[in-house]
């Protein structure tokens, strides 16, 4: 698409990854969202400025998505996609309207989270085949951060020596839409926290991310996906392994212990209450399991 047709989408995406601080992951799904729209734009409509896009337009494009079969969910990313961006153009004054504004998304079936099971996160951190080197330190850590704080894949990656604070037993993570969160660390996570940052290798010094590599280079977000990926298939046979399974994991284990939703919440960083709720479904999931094999009339 060339930029002469839509200067702003640029602006917007530097937005999102500057000010907003989006993942890199969300920023190419939003890029690559908007591109698809743009380019139906031209095909369909002769690349109208962005100033005269309607809202019959956008229902056009999603209809036509509708055709190909795209997932509801798919679909819900993109509006989403376009509701940022137009909120974008209005708060700036490049749009008098919001087109958005009668864009209904179709309703989705609700998906339980996968989760790992508590038994399993038990063996992998007490019969897991780490290493004693620094890759098999820096993996056993990194999971075990995860699954004890659940935190983003982002948070983690970005972490830095600067964040951890061993006195008060707690670390600073920056999440989405650039709110910072503390975060509770137990007394033997952060021992092993403190350790792994005073062995570091001597060329990562000044490196200021906590976790790096044995060539003293941070971590990037596939090698730490693929390292999660391969430690779970040890232990569960669940569908979905990565990181953000592990955060669904941390949530779903606190709420079955009773954990508050509210604490659960602002562990987590959500904005809102209707994001964490869905760790709920899986308590009552399990109260159901338990029910049926215990229960006589069950």
């Amino acid at each position: 698409m060339p930029q002469s047709d839509y200067p702003f989408l640029q602006d917007f995406l530097n937005h999102l990854r500057f000010e907003r601080r989006y993942s890199e992951h969300t920023l190419v799904a939003y890029q690559n969202d908007l591109l698809q729209f743009t380019q139906f734009l031209r095909s369909q409509f002769e690349a109208p400025a962005i100033q005269t896009v309607t809202g019959t337009m956008i229902r056009s494009w999603l209809a036509e998505m509708k055709t190909e079969q795209i997932s509801s969910r798919s679909i819900n990313r993109k509006i989403s996609a376009l509701k940022s961006f137009f909120k974008f153009l209005l708060k700036n004054n490049l749009v008098n309207q919001n087109p958005m504004a009668s864009i209904v998304s179709p309703k989705m079936s609700k998906r339980l989270p996968f989760y790992v099971a508590k038994k399993d996160m038990e063996q992998l951190f007490a019969h897991g085949s780490f290493t004693d080197d620094w890759k098999g330190r820096t993996e056993r850590l990194v999971l075990l951060l995860f699954y004890s704080t659940g935190m983003r894949l982002s948070e983690l990656i970005q972490l830095k020596q600067s964040q951890i604070d061993p006195s008060n037993g707690q670390l600073k993570v920056l999440g989405k839409g650039n709110k910072e969160r503390l975060l509770p660390i137990a007394p033997p996570l952060m021992e092993q926290l403190v350790a792994y940052m005073k062995d570091r290798p001597e060329a990562a010094q000044m490196v200021p991310n906590i976790f790096v590599t044995d060539k003293a280079l941070p971590l990037q977000p596939r090698t730490v996906y693929t390292m999660v990926n391969t430690r779970l298939k040890e232990v569960t046979t669940i569908e979905k392994k990565s990181p953000h399974v592990l955060r669904h994991s941390f949530a779903t284990h606190l709420m079955n212990n009773g954990a508050d939703i509210n604490a659960v919440k602002e562990l987590l960083g959500h904005s809102s209450l209707a994001a964490t709720q869905i760790y709920t479904h899986n308590t009552i999931e399990q109260l159901k399991a338990v029910f049926k094999k215990a229960h006589p009339k069950a």
